[in-house]
C-alpha cells in the first residue's frame, strides 16, 4: 500500500513540473528536436540522391554487355531435346531402330504429328536416318549434341493458322470477288493443271492462287500474313517435309481441292467457300505430317 499513496501524494507536484516544462518545450526542447530530425532527414536524402547517381553507370555497364535473345521453344525442339537426352544417356544405342511411333509418343507424351516433326528435325541435324516402310535409326556420332536449335515455325501450326487466317480471307473476298479477280484465280488453277501434267511442281501457282484471294479481299495486312505465312514452307523443317510428303500424287488432289474452291466462289458461296479452303488446308497439313 505505500508505493500507490507515494505517487497519488506525488501526483501534483509532477503536474506543476509538466506546465513549468511547457514554455521550455516551446522554446527549446522542441526545436531541438526538430532540427536533428531535419538534419538525419536531409543526410537519408543525400545518400539517396548519391546512390541514385550511380544508377547510369550500372546502366551503361549493362548496355555494353552482350545479352542474348531469350528463343522462343518450339514443342518440336523441346521433344527433340528429350529424345537427344535418351540418346546421349544410352537408351537408345548408335544403330539400333527406335522404338515405333506410337509406342515412342505415348512415352514421351505427345502427339505423333508432334513427335514426327521433332524427329524429322533430328534428322535435319543428322542425329537419326528416317527409313521409309522401316523405321528410325540413331546415327554415329550423335549422343554429344546440344539442344535443338530453331528450324523454323511447325509445319502442323502453320497449316493450322492457315486455315485460321484464310478461313476469313475467302469471306471477304466472297463479298469482293470482281470478274477479273475470278479470272486471275482461274488462270492460277490451270496453271497449276499444266505444270501437273508435265511432271512437275505447281508450287508458284498455288501461291498466286492464295495471294489473289488476299488481294481480293482488299485488306493490306491480312495479305502480308497469307504470304508469310504460306512462305514459311521455306523453313528448314517444312522444307524438309514437304519434300518428303509432296509428289504429283500429292499435288494431283491438291489441284482438285483448288478447283472445288473456286466452284464455291463462281456461286458466291460464302460458307461453302470458307469450308473448301479450311478442308483444303487441314488435307494438306495430314499429307504434310502423315504422310512422314
Amino acid at each position: 500500500m505505500v508505493k500507490p499513496i507515494f505517487y497519488l501524494a506525488m501526483w501534483p507536484y509532477l503536474l506543476r513540473m509538466i506546465m513549468a516544462l511547457g514554455p521550455l518545450w516551446n522554446r527549446g526542447i522542441y526545436p531541438y528536436i526538430h532540427w536533428h530530425s531535419r538534419q538525419a532527414m536531409l543526410k537519408a536524402i543525400g545518400q539517396a540522391t548519391l546512390h541514385f547517381d550511380s544508377r547510369p553507370a550500372l546502366c551503361q555497364t549493362l548496355m555494353t554487355t552482350s545479352v542474348k535473345p531469350v528463343e522462343t521453344r518450339r514443342l518440336y525442339q523441346t521433344i527433340a531435346d528429350q529424345i537427344n537426352t535418351l540418346i546421349r544417356h544410352g537408351s537408345f544405342q548408335a544403330g539400333t531402330r527406335l522404338p515405333p511411333e506410337r509406342e515412342l509418343a505415348q512415352q514421351l507424351g505427345v502427339s505423333r504429328p508432334s513427335l514426327r516433326e521433332a524427329l524429322i528435325a533430328l534428322e535435319i541435324r543428322g542425329q537419326v536416318e528416317i527409313r521409309m516402310g522401316s523405321g528410325v535409326y540413331v546415327c554415329e556420332g550423335s549422343t554429344e549434341e546440344p539442344p535443338l536449335t530453331s528450324m523454323g515455325e511447325s509445319p502442323t501450326e502453320l497449316m493450322q493458322a492457315r486455315a485460321a487466317i484464310e478461313g476469313s480471307v475467302i469471306l471477304l473476298a466472297c463479298t469482293r470477288l470482281t470478274p477479273e479477280g475470278m479470272a486471275r484465280l482461274q488462270k492460277s488453277v490451270e496453271s497449276m493443271r499444266e505444270l501437273i501434267a508435265a511432271g512437275r511442281s505447281p508450287l508458284e501457282p498455288d501461291r498466286q492462287f492464295h495471294m489473289t484471294l488476299a488481294e481480293i479481299a482488299g485488306n493490306s495486312v491480312l495479305t502480308r500474313l497469307v504470304g508469310e505465312l504460306f512462305d514459311g514452307r521455306n523453313d528448314p523443317i517444312a522444307a524438309k517435309v514437304s519434300g518428303l510428303a509432296e509428289n504429283i500424287t500429292t499435288w494431283g488432289v491438291a489441284l482438285s481441292e483448288h478447283e472445288r474452291i473456286l466452284r464455291t466462289l463462281e456461286a458466291r458461296d460464302p460458307i461453302a467457300a470458307q469450308a473448301a479452303i479450311r478442308s483444303h488446308l487441314k488435307a494438306s497439313e495430314e499429307r504434310w505430317v502423315g504422310g512422314v
